[in-house]
């Protein structure tokens, strides 16, 4: 039977050293915009040579176990990029950036934004994404 290794974030991002794209510092940057979040509790779920997953839901949450799903998508770990995933009733996308996925986080239909290399407007405007999302998972029950 074959195991997966067990990574946790710190140990990742520390191993992260090639990144042509920028898009670890844009990683970074959702992570931290997370942490000013009150009741912002994470997950990380790591799958090497598939994707790295930072999953943030609410303290008050009880229907869903996250409200958005930040991954690092690693099929060419010398090439990764980003994939901004939220339910797709709990985060609007005014300007049109974000692509709709049936049944793409969780079995549920989802909203979810890639950033290929840095983008300072689109992160910026996916930390506004996770703040309406995070709003919306605070009182959803």
């Amino acid at each position: 039977m074959e195991t997966t290794p067990i990574i946790d974030l710190t140990s990742f991002l520390d191993a992260w050293t090639t990144d042509p794209n920028l898009t670890k510092n844009c990683f970074l940057q959702l992570k931290k915009h997370l942490e000013t979040m009150d009741g912002v509790r994470f997950d990380f779920v790591a799958r090497p040579g598939i994707t790295y997953s930072l999953r943030a839901s609410h303290a008050n949450q009880t229907r869903r176990g996250l409200f958005a799903m930040v991954d690092v998508i690693d099929d060419d770990p010398d090439d990764r990029w980003l994939s901004v995933c939220f339910y797709r009733e709990l985060v609007d996308d005014p300007d049109g950036l974000g692509d709709e996925v049936p049944g793409g986080l969780m079995g549920e239909d989802a909203r979810c934004f890639d950033l290929y290399e840095s983008d300072v407007p689109l992160v910026s405007y996916i930390k506004d994404r996770l703040k309406t999302a995070c709003a919306a998972a605070s009182t959803e029950n």
